[in-house]
């Protein structure tokens, strides 16, 4: 799978093949209106139809309308390009465009966040068909060049000349990222032929990505693959019931319907290993990220704070619960920290004896940070607790709110323990409220 990506094709998991129902076209009486969860719905649907029921001909044909429209400068370029290198994905983004659909939703993006496993925000169609666009003008100006090259006559003792390709920085940690997931795409692809024994936890992702030397650079783009089909998986481990499909619109109806048969040939219990699987990766692959977030360095130093934490040990991250340390530079003035031991499941939150309103980092204000040992402190209210079950725990945790938090402590059944503001090696920094 990893050479095929090499070659200009997306990585793609196996999946079940939806079968093409010459489904009606979409509805744009409306679109400019369109909000939430609706406008992607709509989205989902355009993409399908003009998948299924079109080609490139046409896809050509819509991208180069678009930007006739809005930048006649880039047509030179992708005039050039046969219709096989146009897909469906940027036609369809053109398409909808032209058509009238809102380049940008916040609603959506609100829906969106709020899906449970989803990452990251939704972005503009502008962004991504120019995006797209410069991979295609990239192309155009590659393939002339060769073009070029192949009809340069030749001269006896010139000699040949060996073009160099260039890779652009993306590609190349692309390819790279292809490589490094490799493995994990066999493993993953074992699902299909052993569903029933299919064990989501027996691959160690924290290790392997360490072994190869995963950045953050990659973990985003392994997880922009596993993502969506992360989403699929879910909705069809959990698909609408006939009755609420009967109260779906004609489109949202048939492409429930749809995804329903594509996966009748799998359980209930076949698809939630699937699912518990890829949650499993991606959470390996947010504990890269995030640790490469509290140890970037920031655009302007605060030599107090990097000297104050310099002697503090606590873990960067845990593999066993997908956990990554915050910089521990936010400490300082902080007026909340919540911390985790990895080896006695025990949550705790600092509460500072004394806050700065205005957040301007006075002296004396909020939490400070002496050799291993957090300081200024209110020792009454700051406490912790035994965790029965972590996993479940910890994942409410991130999902917490400004709101939700302030109460997080009180609804655990466990017995309150005094913090003692020591921090050791097996101490995740969870989080720091200004």
């Amino acid at each position: 799978m990893a050479l095929t990506a090499l070659k200009g094709k997306s990585l793609r998991r196996k999946k079940p093949r939806r079968v093409s129902s010459k489904l009606n076209g979409p509805n744009y009486d409306n679109a400019h209106n369109l909000k939430g969860e609706a406008y992607g719905k709509f989205l989902s649907y355009a993409f399908d139809f003009y998948r299924l029921e079109h080609k490139g001909s046409d896809y050509k044909k819509w991208v180069l309308e678009y930007f006739t429209k809005h930048d006649k400068t880039k047509l030179t370029w992708l005039k050039k390009l046969p219709e096989n290198r146009f897909g469906s994905t940027i036609a369809t983004l053109c398409k909808v465009s032209l058509m009238g659909v809102p380049d940008y939703c916040a609603e959506y993006n609100k829906y969106w966040e709020a899906l449970p496993g989803t990452m990251g925000s939704t972005k503009p169609l502008t962004q991504s068909i120019n995006r797209f666009t410069g991979e295609l003008i990239e192309l155009s100006m590659k393939l002339a060049e060769e073009k070029k090259k192949e009809e340069e006559p030749f001269r006896p003792g010139q000699g040949k000349k060996v073009l160099k390709e260039k890779i652009s920085i993306q590609e190349r940690i692309r390819n790279q990222a292809v490589f490094m997931f490799e493995p994990v795409d066999i493993w993953l692809d074992k699902w299909y032929d052993e569903q029933e024994k299919y064990n989501p936890k027996s691959f160690d992702f924290g290790k392997h990505l360490r072994q190869v030397n995963c950045t953050q650079a990659h973990a985003r783009k392994i997880r922009e693959w596993l993502d969506p089909e992360l989403l699929e998986l879910q909705e069809a481990s959990n698909p609408p019931s006939k009755a609420d499909r009967d109260k779906m619109n004609d489109y949202d109806r048939d492409s429930a319907e749809q995804m329903i048969e594509a996966y009748s040939c799998y359980t209930k219990k076949s698809l939630e290993k699937k699912v518990l699987a890829l949650q499993n990766i991606l959470g390996a692959l947010n504990v890269i990220i995030e640790t490469a977030k509290a140890n970037r360095k920031p655009r302007k130093r605060v030599r107090s704070k990097e000297k104050m934490v310099s002697k503090l040990k606590f873990a960067q991250s845990d593999d066993k619960f997908a956990l990554a340390s915050i910089n521990p530079q936010e400490i300082i003035n902080a007026s909340e920290l919540w911390v985790f031991n990895t080896k006695t499941r025990k949550i705790g939150k600092y509460v500072a004896k004394t806050i700065d309103p205005l957040h301007q980092g006075r002296e004396g204000s909020g939490l400070s940070v002496k050799g291993t040992t957090i300081q200024d402190y209110d020792e009454k209210l700051s406490i912790q607790k035994t965790l029965r079950k972590p996993d479940e725990k910890l994942k409410e945790f991130k999902e917490c709110g400004a709101r939700k938090i302030k109460t997080f402590l009180d609804e655990i059944n466990a017995v309150d323990i005094k913090l003692n503001g020591r921090i050791n090696a097996e101490t995740i920094l969870l989080k720091a409220i200004l």
